[in-house]
């Protein structure tokens, strides 16, 4: 698809409503925030701190649109390998976040949920986010996913791991393990699969976020730094994957 520029204003789109209609899960790869405050020569700190209103904005667009799930990459188990400082900055952001928001999400109908190795990131935060899970568990609105210290080869692995374990212990014949049997061991199990992938930043890689179950989604690249997302690159996305036939394997164009 043709992308806006980055940090430019939309232009307008032509109402595009698909057969499909709109998704029912949408899966965001949130890019950019050290561009961004580069860009304006501020300190990556900030870039993040603007992510952060950023993921208020789309959650309750998110919400308005109608998305009954919303999974967001906050950050990868590849992250872990920057500075000290910025880990430090991106936790602390986390912890506020949580703490910040959880009363915004249970008034306004979200539930949150957290995927990724949630141990690593200390005491502390481990508590905030299950007592933000807690919070909000009741809430039917919006399913908001949060994947931190994620990786979806880690991920397919620890199901590989399970299923193995089984095998070897006798209670699970190797001929049973299927797709499906796989996808029951995944973070994700009792979630839809994504029919839409949004990246900001105009990056066009998936930087092993949902491989498993993005086998059939739609993919949207938008050229626009994350801290600058807006209600208006959410609907320019969801237009685009109205326009689009999704065959999932079947028949051709």
């Amino acid at each position: 698809m043709t992308a806006a520029p980055l940090n430019q204003p939309l232009a307008a789109l032509p109402d595009a409503a698909g057969p499909q209609g709109g998704p029912l899960h949408v899966g965001l790869i949130m890019d950019g925030n050290r561009r961004w405050a580069k860009a304006r020569g501020l300190p990556r700190a900030l870039g993040h701190k603007a992510g952060v209103d950023a993921v208020r904005r789309t959650v309750q667009a998110a919400a308005d649109a109608g998305i009954g799930w919303l999974t967001l990459f906050a950050f990868s188990s590849e992250n872990w390998q920057r500075s000290a400082d910025e880990v430090r900055d991106l936790t602390g952001l986390l912890r506020i976040y949580l703490r910040r928001e959880v009363n915004t999400l249970a008034k306004n109908g979200v539930r949150l949920r957290v995927i990724g190795e949630r141990d690593r990131f200390g005491s502390e935060t481990v508590s905030a986010i299950a007592a933000a899970e807690e919070a909000t568990a009741g809430n039917t609105r919006l399913n908001l996913t949060v994947a931190l210290s994620y990786g979806a080869r880690a991920e397919i692995a620890a199901a590989a791991r399970a299923l193995a374990a089984q095998v070897a212990a006798g209670t699970l014949a190797p001929g049973a393990v299927d797709e499906a049997m796989l996808t029951r061991h995944l973070a994700t199990r009792d979630m839809p699969d994504p029919d839409l992938i949004i990246r900001t930043s105009g990056e066009q890689r998936l930087s092993n976020f949902l491989l498993w179950q993005a086998a059939y989604a739609e993919f949207v690249f938008l050229d626009v730094l994350w801290p600058d997302f807006e209600a208006a690159h959410l609907d320019q996305a969801l237009a685009e994957y109205r326009r689009r036939v999704r065959r999932f394997g079947v028949g051709s164009g």
